[in-house]
């Protein structure tokens, strides 16, 4: 007989058990990179967040009846104003960043400098507590508020008087914000379930658009292109159509709680197209934040947190996510940013680069013919690859000779299910696992057929072994007859088998009864 092949590998299995949990998509991994923080003790429910559009995008929180401002590097408060009478309910960063203005439940609207805290303008004309405020993307001058009196009104802040009061909506007003394409243009929700869009242009303040949310409305966005809307209420975040007529484009219903708040977010990505895909950022009193692809009309990400959440912020600069709880802890994911990074590696370069010019090796030098195994290869270097010696198993080596029979018989012996599938996998492919089926003495097939009994009902192995049983009852039918302790081996099998049949009927009752529950919850 010719010598085996010197380059035989040992066996491995090929049925291989598939992953229970999904691998994680880049887009998951780049929201899962935001290391969270805590800012705790923040007395009560944080019912608004705002960045500001200057960097280095400090953040600001209200909370009772105080705004906090916070640095986005340190995450620590940096200044913090508490002259209200009432529960803080909103707050807007003008477009440079310089001003501030926060409304509370009193009515009443103040303007405040960053640096230094001063109110420079007092807004008095709401009779009910204000619920939101906006400032415009590009204006300095005005801004948009409203209420519980169910009215929306459009402020000169120089002159702290109203200039328009928008009527329409019949219950209280919740939410608003600005299209980022013009100033001159706003949409507001409320609790009577509907979303208006107004042009204050537009004489007798009347409203442009209007559609029907379905629920109360807790939250609204525009979407960056200006055409497109995000509302939240009830357990839906509704996407719609302003220039198409007021269609609605999608209903998300990830959430099995009301939804709070949304935003929009941005998916940074390490080149020159940085930011260019935006999510909308959804959070609920389910405690779950959502993250939701309206390109593409799917849940791409969602994260749980310990507490029901009432707002969500997402810094212009893809580098810090803010979301508030209902028990005054704040949920802070940073992330470094670009300048971040190239910051720290020329402090390193700088710091470390004359040492690293010193511990160069050349090949002139006496460490460099010293070097461990453990060196890595530098650029240049010739590198001698030396092949590892294969250890094989007993059944392996039977393999190797073609003693067939006998490296079955090995492996049935050593009880370890994969190699006695990898082995007769190989033996399928060499066309030769009838053959040793027909070879075994009585006391060798009572082996085969205990293994059977045992294992071929397991998922990962049935797909091989039941065919392989059905075989094996087939060949040596005649020996089995005349076998005790053989026909007590084909006893349990059939217990084994009837056994895996009940699970089987069990389960798919088990399935009727919990598949519409299922399709129900996982709907949007």
């Amino acid at each position: 007989m010719a010598e085996p092949n010197s380059t035989f590998k040992p066996i491995k299995p090929k049925l291989k058990p598939k992953p229970r949990t999904p691998k994680q998509t880049p887009e998951s991994k780049y929201w899962s990179s935001f290391k969270n923080h805590q800012i705790p003790d923040l007395i009560s429910s944080i019912t608004s967040l705002t960045f500001s559009p200057s960097p280095p995008h400090p953040f600001a929180a209200t909370h009772s009846t105080s705004l906090k401002i916070f640095n986005p590097q340190t995450l620590s408060p940096s200044s913090t104003i508490s002259s209200f009478s009432d529960v803080v309910s909103s707050a807007s960063f003008r477009c440079d960043g310089l001003l501030i203005a926060a409304s509370d439940l009193s009515g009443l609207i103040q303007v405040f400098d960053v640096k230094t805290r001063t109110p420079l303008r007092k807004l008095r004309s709401h009779t009910r507590p204000v619920r939101f405020l906006k400032y415009p993307l590009h204006d300095k001058l005005h801004l948009v508020s409203g209420g519980d009196d169910a009215v929306v009104k459009y402020w000169d802040v120089a002159s702290e008087t109203p200039l328009l009061e928008l009527l329409g909506h019949k219950d209280y007003v919740r939410c608003g914000d600005f299209s980022p394409v013009s100033h001159e243009m706003c949409v507001t929700g409320s609790y009577d379930h509907t979303v208006k869009l107004w042009d204050v242009r537009v004489t007798g303040s009347k409203t442009v658009m209007e559609v029907n949310h379905g629920k109360p409305v807790e939250s609204v966005v525009f979407l960056p292109s200006g055409g497109l809307v995000a509302t939240a209420g009830g357990n839906s975040v509704k996407i719609w159509d302003f220039i198409g007529g007021g269609k609605m484009v999608y209903s998300m219903e990830g959430h099995t709680k009301t939804v709070t708040s949304v935003c929009v977010g941005r998916v940074g990505k390490e080149n020159v197209e940085e930011g260019r895909e935006h999510r909308v950022l959804s959070v609920g009193l389910d405690g779950y934040m959502k993250v939701f692809d309206y390109g593409r009309m799917k849940v791409t990400h969602s994260m749980r947190f310990p507490a029901p959440l009432m707002s969500i912020g997402f810094s212009p600069d893809c580098g810090v996510r803010v979301i508030g709880s209902s028990n005054g802890v704040m949920y802070v994911g940073k992330r470094k940013t670009k300048e971040e990074n190239v910051d720290t590696g020329l402090r390193s370069f700088w710091s470390l680069g004359v040492e690293e010019e010193r511990r160069v090796m050349r090949p002139s030098y006496f460490r460099y013919f010293h070097r461990g195994q453990g060196d890595k290869p530098k650029e240049g270097d010739y590198l001698v690859m030396r092949p590892k010696k294969v250890k094989l198993a007993e059944h392996d080596k039977l393999l190797k000779k073609f003693r067939h029979k006998e490296a079955l018989v090995s492996v049935l012996g050593n009880k370890n299910p994969e190699n006695v599938v990898a082995v007769m996998e190989e033996l399928v492919a060499r066309r030769k696992l009838l053959k040793c089926v027909e070879n075994l003495d009585n006391e060798e097939l009572g082996l085969l057929l205990m293994f059977l009994q045992k294992y071929s009902t397991v998922p990962r192995f049935s797909g091989l072994l039941m065919g392989l049983t059905k075989k094996v009852l087939e060949m040596r039918v005649e020996d089995i007859r005349g076998s005790e302790a053989l026909k007590g081996q084909i006893r349990n099998l059939k217990r084994s088998v009837e056994e895996e049949i009940r699970i089987q009927h069990s389960l798919q009752e088990l399935q009727g009864i919990i598949s519409p529950l299922l399709r129900i919850a996982g709907r949007g």
